[in-house]
């Protein structure tokens, strides 16, 4: 499936096009991630010029998700274009995930509105440290793994990907029965939301080059296997 779309988004068909945007749409969510981590963890501050640079890039993002939509109603409503019907929806569905991501940076970079001090330097900060580096290495990654179809790769991003997902869960725990003033534990929740919410939709892109389509955002094992095994 994937293979036929991506051939779909590099010819000169009027889908084509849709494929450029989907490439912008992922490498601005990902310099918003990119930018909010900055932000949360204190390595640069959260100004409002920087926050509104944020935002903006969040509004491109959505103009982005609504412009393939447009093309992809259009391109269907002529009926010599129905046999595209799976690949439009697998990549209004793929859209879909890439465009909440912004929403999550976004998110991510508010944080600072609920807690303004350092967060602590002690070990569950450093957990949640080594979640948001999987999750932004993940995430640099996607692109190129999804344009070049590279199964073993996604199958191997995938898989850290839930674990980091599991971490998150677990941190959360932890979080909830330490000591912290409430505005740490509100900082650290949500932080921990968010990289998780931000990896799982990175995965769900991931699983397009792996999964059928009615299996994509769904983790089956078995489908998992059989990529590893067979990673052409």
């Amino acid at each position: 499936m994937l293979r036929e779309l991506l051939s779909i988004l590099r010819s000169n068909d009027p889908l084509g096009s849709m494929g450029a945007d989907f490439a912008r749409m992922l490498q601005i969510t990902c310099q918003m991630t990119l930018t909010a981590g900055e932000m949360y963890f204190g390595q640069t501050e959260p100004t409002s010029k920087k926050r509104t640079a944020l935002y903006k890039q969040d509004v491109e993002v959505n103009k982005l998700e609504r412009a393939i939509r447009k093309r992809v109603v259009a391109h269907l409503s002529l009926h010599a274009n129905r046999m595209d019907l799976p690949y439009c929806l697998f990549l209004v569905g793929l859209v879909k995930d890439v465009e909440r991501i912004g929403d999550y940076a976004k998110n991510l970079s508010e944080v600072s509105d609920f807690y303004q001090g350092p967060l602590p330097d002690d070990p569950l900060v450093s957990e949640l440290r080594e979640i948001r580096n999987g999750v932004e290495e993940m995430f640099r990654s996607a692109s190129e793994i999804f344009s070049t179809e590279d199964r073993e790769q996604a199958v191997s991003y995938i898989s850290n990907g839930r674990n980091l997902a599991h971490r998150s869960d677990a941190l959360i725990v932890r979080i909830a029965h330490g000591d912290y003033v409430s505005g740490v534990t509100t900082a650290l929740v949500l932080g921990t939301r968010y990289y998780k919410r931000i990896g799982g939709h990175v995965i769900n892109v991931l699983s397009s080059v792996v999964m059928p389509l009615h299996k994509v955002d769904f983790f089956d094992e078995d489908e998992l296997r059989k990529a590893e095994d067979d990673p052409a």
